[in-house]
């Protein structure tokens, strides 16, 4: 069985449009997207990205 983890992501928009996203509990995941859907995509894909990394160390 797969387990799923759940982590709490920060959006912040940016003054030249978009938004920043910050992952608190993972130090330095940080994404953006253009879009608020767009933004929570990315950061599952940032959020994929880290953990496969550390998995890998």
């Amino acid at each position: 069985m797969k387990k799923t983890a759940s982590y709490q992501i920060i959006l912040r928009p940016e003054p030249e449009g978009g938004y920043t996203v910050i992952v608190p509990s993972l130090p330095g995941c940080i994404t953006y997207g253009k879009t608020v859907e767009q933004a929570h995509q990315m950061a599952e894909d940032a959020i994929g990205g880290y953990k496969t990394l550390c998995t890998r160390s």
